[in-house]
């Protein structure tokens, strides 16, 4: 796919419509792997795309170039999803210059033999004249791998913004202006949530370096270009880097024989006479890890229900407590729940992860032997509408 974003600004990237999985991520709509040339008096490549999509993607690049060649290779970013078509790009083109910092070079160095490759380390603020334009790169350690980097056109006012401020999301359109704004600003929660929620305190930082650039263009390495609604994204990622939660609550539970389901079911019949109070239910029977993270993103209050089972939790609870654990939510209020037949260990299990991610305990744990009691249905209610 070739489409002109800007003056001699074009999209030459790819569109992954049937990837469903990235590294745990549950990506429905598919991604896109997002490369861009700049065409001036030295051409300059910025990214790469995955190495599957290859012939695809250099045919796009000699189709944008012609009978030009390409000078420059920007890489912002060396994880595979981005990098791995590199080797053929450079086989292409074997005079072109890298242009990536310190820490991109050695990653790349671990992926690929770059023995023969021509680079040119830029360092924080350094940049490049290529003619009408002028590159200029900025550092964005951990952001979310620490050689990451974003590269700036201020003649265009253009930030080719990598990872940052993108989405997992393939759909016929390009720009952010073309789909609904809930559906965008749903797919950018999705992928801070799996992704990005880690390196808030690092997000906090980036935005404030973003913040002296004047920015009318976001071309980012995943699915929709922002033109229309970069406040937005920005506004989006600085609620959720400073860890601000809407009144809202989160039910994570499985359950073995409908016990544990049944206190879920009363604590939210309790949690539903709440007006003000936005209720999520995952049963992780159904619901995949990658829902419960954008859904515990923004909440204020987790609830966690498993039965034990030999000596431990349910796997499907293990997992999502571990996924969570993982990406560190911020400023959470949890309560732990759950059925046992022979030890009540599961609450203690439970709790155990509510301390590791530093989460404030709403109430002690409620756990009851094999069936739950009228009394002990009555108290999680009670907790529900309590809160």
């Amino acid at each position: 796919m070739i489409k002109n974003i800007t003056q001699n600004v074009y999209l030459v990237g790819i569109k992954d419509w049937n990837v469903r999985d990235f590294h745990g991520y549950e990506t429905q709509n598919g991604s896109t792997y997002n490369s861009y040339i700049i065409k001036d008096k030295k051409n300059a490549l910025i990214d790469s795309v995955k190495y599957l999509f290859k012939d695809e993607f250099l045919k796009n690049i000699l189709d944008t170039l012609g009978a030009t060649t390409l000078d420059y290779i920007v890489c912002n970013h060396a994880e595979p999803d981005h990098s791995s078509a590199l080797s053929y790009v450079i086989e292409k083109y074997p005079n072109a210059i890298l242009l990536c910092n310190q820490k991109c070079k050695d990653t790349l160095s671990l992926y690929f033999d770059t023995t023969n490759w021509k680079f040119q380390i830029v360092k924080d603020g350094e940049s490049l004249n290529i003619g009408d334009n002028t590159l200029y790169f900025y550092d964005t350690p951990m952001v979310h791998w620490p050689e990451s980097m974003v590269t700036y056109l201020p003649k265009q006012k253009l930030l080719f913004s990598m990872d940052i401020l993108g989405q997992h999301y393939a759909s016929s359109y390009t720009f952010d202006y073309e789909e609904s704004l809930d559906t965008l600003l749903y797919e950018a929660r999705k992928y801070y949530a799996n992704i990005v929620m880690p390196y808030s305190r690092q997000v906090l930082n980036t935005l404030e370096k973003l913040k002296k650039l004047e920015i009318e263009i976001v071309a980012n390495s995943h699915g929709l270009i922002l033109k229309k609604y970069i406040n937005e994204m920005l506004s989006l990622y600085s609620d959720f880097a400073n860890g601000k939660n809407k009144e809202k609550a989160v039910i994570i539970y499985d359950s073995m024989w409908q016990s544990t389901d049944k206190m879920a079911r009363s604590l939210i019949d309790g949690l539903m006479t709440n007006k003000d109070l936005e209720i999520k239910v995952c049963n992780l029977k159904t619901t995949h890890n990658t829902i419960v993270a954008t859904e515990a993103i923004d909440a204020k209050y987790i609830f966690v229900g498993s039965p034990t089972l030999n000596s431990n939790i349910l796997p499907t609870v293990a997992s999502a407590l571990t996924y969570l654990e993982g990406l560190k939510p911020l400023n959470k209020i949890a309560f732990a729940f759950g059925s046992y037949g022979w030890a009540p260990i599961n609450v203690k299990k439970i709790t155990e992860y509510f301390e590791r991610m530093n989460f404030s305990i709403l109430k002690e744990p409620v756990s009851c032997k094999f069936k739950p009691t009228k009394e002990v249905l009555s108290s999680l209610y009670e907790i529900g509408k309590n809160l």
